[in-house]
């Protein structure tokens, strides 16, 4: 092996740790923004966390968050507490950081 392959190996597993990462506070932001819905709704404990589930899972519909966002304001809708795509994308971003805090800390 030369000091070549094994920087391309470094490389690789970082890039395989990013996109783990990447893909742990995805899932956590939209199991806490599936929360924060579930308590616009009404719903507690069990129901709650049935909730975010449901919302995690959304994410797997499409390539991106439009399908989170989309079940989202569906939902609320529905609810008759209707919510534009630009809060729910706050409450996203603002999630977000704590979701990596989480995973962060998780990994330690």
């Amino acid at each position: 092996m030369t000091t070549f392959d094994d920087r391309e190996k470094a490389f690789e597993a970082k890039y395989e740790h990013d996109q783990d990462l990447k893909f742990k506070v995805n899932a956590r932001r939209n199991k806490l923004l599936g929360l924060w819905a579930a308590g616009l709704l009404g719903k507690t404990g069990a129901d709650a966390e049935a909730y975010a589930k449901e919302v995690v899972m959304a994410d797997f519909e499409k390539p991106g968050d439009s399908d989170v966002m989309h079940k989202l304001m569906t939902d609320l809708a529905a609810a008759g507490k209707p919510m534009d795509e630009h809060a729910i994308r706050k409450q996203s971003e603002h999630l977000s950081d704590d979701a990596k805090k989480q995973i962060m800390t998780e990994v330690r």
